[in-house]
């Protein structure tokens, strides 16, 4: 029940961390993937590992998620290709990257408009223009599975104090738009499930928690501290929650927010 064989998926935003992650992870399952991203050298060097595994089982596209003629055409060139599509994983997201750096805090009262709208831009408008260019196509043939990827930020409020050094001191803030758009996002997911149930088109929500990757020591030891498991994530902690969404073993799964973050949303 957790084969993919035989089917085709896209992922957005596959070559970011957990991009790659989600490629792998539907590739073990059996399934034909195209990896998409705004990054053409990124996106060729995950075809080429995935296809070293499984020749001609992984293929490329360059997509600008914000743009619905660059959607339009990915969604075209893989119909052409493969006469299907059964699986969209929409991955693509930008976010305030944490840096140990900066003389100034950077919260919300100084937080920058533009960088705001870029996020709306990316996580939200981005996500909503798979789902419905992609998505309608799922529909219209009577089968699919979207698989929104959203965060516990989307859940539940950022925790600020992880950020604060064993001094005191503070440089960084978790903005309002990344758990906005998260939020967003699985509201979206909510909508389309109900909308698309008629059709046959599951509609799901992943939320993964934080990923260890080359952060402060002190944060991670925030992190840690406050995740009932007493760990950050791998980048491959979510592998078989993504294959169990957009396999048969979910069939009867659709509007539902699977978060996996050790605990975090618990407590």
């Amino acid at each position: 029940m957790f084969s993919l064989a035989g089917r085709v998926a896209i992922v957005t935003g596959a070559a970011g961390l957990l991009g790659r992650q989600h490629c792998d992870a539907l590739l073990g399952a059996g399934a034909t993937v195209v990896a998409a991203d705004i990054d053409q050298d990124g996106c060729e060097t995950v075809a080429a590992e995935l296809c070293s595994r499984r020749p001609a089982s992984c293929s490329e596209r360059r997509v600008d998620i914000t743009d619905g003629a660059s959607v339009t055409a990915l969604l075209d060139s893989v119909i052409r290709r493969f006469d299907r599509l059964d699986i969209l994983v929409n991955n693509a997201a930008i976010d305030d990257v944490f840096k140990d750096a900066g003389p100034d805090p950077a919260g919300f009262e100084a937080y920058p408009l533009a960088r705001w709208q870029r996020l709306l831009d990316v996580n939200l408008t981005g996500t909503f223009l798979c789902c419905q260019i992609i998505g309608s196509e799922m529909a219209r043939r009577g089968r699919g599975c979207i698989i929104n990827i959203a965060s516990t930020y989307g859940v539940v409020a950022p925790d600020q104090s992880i950020y604060r050094k064993p001094d005191g001191a503070q440089s960084f803030y978790k903005s309002a738009a990344y758990p906005v758009t998260k939020s967003a996002v699985i509201a979206l997911t909510r909508y389309l499930a109900a909308y698309w149930g008629p059709k046959c088109v599951r509609v799901n929500c992943l939320s993964p928690g934080g990923v260890e990757n080359g952060q402060p020591d002190f944060f991670i030891e925030n992190y840690t501290a406050r995740t009932p498991m007493g760990r950050m994530a791998r980048p491959s902690d979510f592998k078989g929650a993504l294959v169990f969404l957009a396999s048969d073993s979910a069939n009867y799964v659709t509007g539902a927010n699977l978060i996996v973050d050790g605990g975090w949303t618990t407590c």
